[in-house]
């Protein structure tokens, strides 16, 4: 590992002085006739309002079904709201995007700096039991075949969206969607907007055919908000391990630091960085520790939190305190937010810094196997 700078040692001296501290746990939605999760949040510049973002579908296991699934045919995204910071949150959700080809996931939300606001998502489409041979798409999890990714746009806080805008496919791959035409690039993860202006997006696509191929993970970049992306570079690719729910950040020196799931590594965190505005990444590092997919948040005093799942017994949701330039991730001490979930299927946490040195962690949450709900944590440092 490179060597840490003396900016980068007191930032961690400062860490030290000041730890995060758990302050309370929240529930923001919860219906037990919905199956909730894979959020994502942000607080509006300008109002202060909070969105909470996410992926809404029937529990089916109170329609007759024996278990839960990640794919549904009317999973929806949707979103509730909170005026008064977090305390009290709309009962019923906001619809963002019914995509009327399939069930969509995983709803990803960013802030621009003229305060439009990017989603970003993806799309299984159901085919039932339709002969394969007769559907060229390049990827499937049971009955669904995979679409790619998507955009939508709002230019009022989330109260009517555009959309959804395809992105175009990773070049010189040969993925296909269900109708066969050329696969849209996808993620889950935080897309960043940088100190010039562009919004950059880390991508995960199919290796090659079939989903034991795998995928690595690219980089692509706007210069219009997000309207037009052009392809710029590879992030992280291996022989033998997959990467894809990625997050970007930011760091004040401009390092664009890559917080990477993997397959393949034990569930080990990778760390990818490009010290040029995103023309090229440097190799990707294994953090030596277990957790997915992640998310970071600048705070007040430009540390980094950085949240993610805990899928190991005790499942809940972790976090580590890392210095202004992500330089310490290996060694930043785990912080242990939730530690009481009824098993794996649970986290994928987004953090929301907030005035006076708070911060509002959502995920989503079950215990004892019950409704998958969205949930939140707050800190204080």
């Amino acid at each position: 590992m490179e060597p840490v700078s003396r900016r980068a040692f007191l930032a961690a001296g400062a860490a030290a002085m000041s730890p995060v501290r758990k302050s309370g746990d929240v529930v923001l939605y919860f219906d037990d006739r919905y199956y909730s999760a894979f959020p994502s949040a942000v607080r509006l510049r300008r109002s202060g309002e909070l969105i909470a973002a996410f992926r809404r579908a029937p529990e089916r296991r109170r329609l007759g079904a024996k278990g839960v699934s990640h794919t549904d045919p009317n999973s929806q995204l949707v979103c509730v709201r909170s005026r008064d910071g977090g305390r009290t949150w709309s009962r019923e959700p906001e619809l963002i995007c019914s995509h009327p080809l399939g069930g969509s996931q995983d709803p990803c939300l960013l802030e621009l700096r003229d305060g439009t606001l990017l989603c970003a998502s993806y799309l299984w489409v159901w085919c039932g039991n339709a002969d394969r041979r007769a559907v060229p798409a390049t990827a499937w999890l049971g009955d669904y075949a995979f679409h790619g990714g998507y955009l939508l746009r709002s230019r009022d806080g989330g109260t009517t969206w555009q959309g959804p805008f395809p992105p175009p496919p990773v070049p010189g791959r040969q993925a296909r969607d269900g109708y066969g035409q050329p696969l849209p690039a996808y993620n889950r993860g935080a897309m960043c907007q940088t100190r010039d202006g562009r919004v950059l997006w880390a991508v995960a696509y199919p290796k090659g055919v079939g989903r034991d191929a795998g995928t690595d993970v690219h980089l692509m970049a706007s210069a219009d908000g997000g309207r037009a992306w052009e392809y710029q570079c590879v992030i992280a690719a291996d022989e033998h391990v997959s990467f894809n729910e990625t997050s970007l950040y930011e760091t004040p020196s401009g390092d664009v630091v890559a917080f990477l799931r993997t397959a393949g590594l034990d569930d080990h965190t990778a760390v990818a960085r490009s010290r040029d505005g995103g023309r090229s990444f440097q190799p990707w590092q294994d953090a030596g520790w277990q957790g997915h997919p992640h998310h970071a948040a600048r705070l007040d005093d430009n540390r980094v939190l950085l949240v993610y799942g805990y899928r190991h017994p005790p499942c809940g949701i972790r976090a580590r305190l890392l210095n202004p330039e992500c330089t310490d991730f290996a060694a930043a001490p785990e912080i242990v937010l939730r530690e009481d979930g009824g098993g794996t299927d649970l986290g994928y946490p987004w953090a929301v810094a907030m005035p006076g040195r708070r911060v509002l962690v959502v995920y989503y949450f079950q215990q004892d196997n019950g409704t998958r709900h969205i949930a939140g944590t707050w800190l204080e440092y």
